[in-house]
């Protein structure tokens, strides 16, 4: 969104790559080095959820493995044939599939690409204030605070 200006439509794949690759501190962040995010929803103004188109190239991740306390999110493949990883074990997808995570579950996930294919997905998420975010295989955790991500270690420490 530019200037206030929100377009009527956009072909999805033109749209402009997010100008961070990754909000993770550190170390963290170049593990997303293989994830391109196109934040669709944020050029129509969208306020109340979140819509990216993702690609994650061969041999690269959504994100780390997480769960959110407030905020729902979805997933809906397009191309490729990632891996979803939950606490319930492993989930091959393909095109035409999808995956909805239910906040507060305590059932972490992520999105693996092990094929020599890129992965192309939509993510939709809600943006519900006073979220938190628990990583249950790393020493991270992240919180909501006025409409920004803060992280953490989990003893509290700022990262």
């Amino acid at each position: 969104m530019t200037n206030g200006y929100c377009p009527v439509a956009v072909v999805a794949s033109e749209a402009d790559l997010r100008k961070k690759t990754s909000n993770y501190p550190g170390p963290f962040a170049a593990l997303m080095a293989g994830r391109e995010k196109r934040p669709l929803g944020d050029l129509f103004g969208l306020t109340n959820f979140g819509v990216n188109l993702t690609i994650l190239k061969p041999h690269s991740v959504s994100a780390l493995r997480h769960w959110h306390s407030k905020q729902d999110e979805f997933i809906y493949i397009l191309s490729g044939c990632p891996t979803l990883i939950t606490d319930d074990g492993e989930t091959e997808l393909s095109p035409g599939m999808c995956a909805g995570f239910k906040a507060a579950t305590g059932n972490a996930h992520v999105l693996v690409n092990r094929t020599l294919d890129a992965v192309v997905y939509l993510e939709i998420g809600d943006r519900t204030p006073g979220d938190s975010v628990t990583y249950p295989d790393d020493d991270l955790q992240t919180l909501l605070v006025d409409g920004k991500w803060e992280f953490e270690h989990k003893d509290g420490t700022p990262y």
